[in-house]
């Protein structure tokens, strides 16, 4: 049926884009969806199934809408609603996926993943941006705090490789429009909104007042991606799962041509996440990687395993420790402080409002009315905290209610395929078990789960592992 290739089609689409940018995911999604529509009116069938995770997903859906119309700020967290709409890639996945294609639709993933960490290779080795290396007394840029030592890499989203560059992008901007200037100080992406583009300013022979010749090599690795928070934590899952086939295909078939480029992948996957230099992601790929190790390997076998995630480990701390603020890597930087503090005053007023929150994003017209530290609006860099603080302890419950079944379909799948023939159905089932532990350990100190890109790939798996373990029943076949 056509509306069935057409949605497959954009599942593959999906695959090769997810992990670089949101506007072509979601364009893929756009067509998996028409193809669904389209399947749906002239079969007179969903594909639908009915699976544990419905009523938890349901719940969890119609308290975020509650807790959005009984928020402090109803206009910013109703508008806020549409965000939760990720979910329905589950639905959608499980219901145009088969068996055959999930694999493929992994496979497709995982490769466009490494793909982009070769990328990342080689934007580190050319350099971002133009470090400052001395700025005019009337620069534009002061007042943006930006100093010598800095790097400027974009000027209002438009990436430049020289001062340059930079000057004729000011110059062609209208003037009065305000932008922002992507900044990166000690390693750190800062972005740097209120310059106001005058005449005056344009009229400098120099608009911008920077001088300085050289690229920076110290920036946080983002494949394609311009958020390396985001592209991190999809890494994350994408590396569990090329180690889950690499250890299926040795399990049943030793270490064959699938098994190395499997393992391969693995290895790029996990240095793609160390250039990073995400501490929390880092540790969570590394607990993954132990999950499926002592689900799958035996007591000589987990030692090199062991050795190989303490190697990672290693090279993981060295980019952290050459790439971000001093003390860092002893969580002794600002950014963990201010983690600390953030947590501390967001623990505090979970409690005024225990039952539906404060609402989605309402923090952000009161964030140091509520208490919370400096200028940045930010969220509380936790995912069970932000549940809680945004929709209510209820919906922190039933998140955590979804993340256990995920768990144990995941892990039930597996067990009951490890003696099959079908290895790479085994290999993605492993991989997923050390995907969800991954993470929800990252997700207790970031908002992995609220972020949409991440969210995406976290429900398009859950609904490769439903049809990959035959969680679901009652599902009508399609025709074609």
């Amino acid at each position: 049926m056509l509306g069935h290739k057409g949605a497959t089609f954009g599942l593959f689409l999906y695959s090769v884009f997810a992990p670089h940018s949101i506007a072509a995911g979601e364009i893929s999604l756009a067509i998996v969806g028409g193809g669904w529509l389209v399947r749906t009116i002239f079969s007179g069938k969903t594909g639908s199934r009915r699976t544990p995770f419905d009523i938890p997903i349901l719940l969890f859906f119609l308290w975020t809408a509650a807790s959005s119309f009984l928020s402090q700020e109803p206009r910013i967290s109703i508008a806020k609603i549409q965000s939760t709409c990720v979910l329905f890639l589950f639905y959608l996945t499980q219901a145009i996926v088969t068996r055959r294609t999930a694999v493929l639709l992994v496979a497709m993933m995982i490769l466009s993943a490494a793909a982009g960490t070769v990328y990342s290779v080689y934007d580190l080795a050319r350099g971002r941006g133009v470090i400052v290396e001395s700025l005019a007394p009337d620069s534009p840029l002061r007042a943006l705090h930006v100093r010598e030592g800095d790097a400027i890499w974009r000027i209002d989203g438009r990436r430049i490789y020289s001062v340059r560059d930079m000057d004729e992008t000011i110059r062609s901007l209208p003037t009065g429009s305000e932008i922002k200037v992507s900044v990166i100080s000690q390693g750190e992406h800062l972005e740097r909104p209120g310059l106001v583009v005058s005449e005056q300013i344009k009229s400098h022979d120099s608009p911008s007042g920077v001088a300085g010749s050289k690229a920076t090599h110290r920036f946080r690795a983002s494949g394609w991606t311009r958020h390396y928070e985001t592209y991190s934590e999809i890494l994350q899952i994408l590396a569990q799962l090329a180690l889950g086939l690499a250890l299926a295909n040795v399990r049943n078939h030793g270490l064959n041509l699938r098994s190395k480029l499997a393992f391969a992948a693995t290895a790029l996957l996990a240095l793609g996440i160390a250039l990073t230099a995400m501490r929390t992601v880092l540790v969570a790929l590394a607990f993954g990687f132990c999950v499926i190790s002592v689900r799958a390997l035996g007591r000589r076998a987990k030692l090199l395993s062991l050795a190989a995630v303490c190697i990672f480990l290693a090279v993981g701390a060295f980019v952290v420790y050459q790439t971000r603020a001093q003390n860092a890597l002893w969580l002794q930087d600002p950014s963990s402080s201010l983690r600390v503090e953030v947590a501390r005053v967001g623990v505090s007023r979970i409690l005024l409002h225990p039952l539906f929150g404060h609402g989605m994003d309402s923090m952000q017209r009161h964030w140091n009315e509520w208490g919370f530290p400096g200028s940045d609006m930010l969220h509380l860099h936790s995912t069970p905290l932000q549940l809680a603080f945004d929709r209510g302890l209820p919906a922190l419950a039933l998140w955590l209610w979804i993340m256990a079944l995920f768990w144990r379909t995941a892990s039930r799948g597996e067990k009951s395929r490890r003696e099959a023939s079908d290895t790479n159905r085994y290999g993605i089932l492993l991989g997923a078990t050390g995907a969800v532990a991954g993470f929800f350990l990252s997700s207790l100190v970031n908002y992995n789960f609220g972020d949409g890109e991440v969210a995406l790939v976290f429900w398009w798996l859950m609904g490769i592992v439903v049809v990959l373990s035959d969680a679901g029943s009652g599902r009508k076949t399609i025709a074609g």
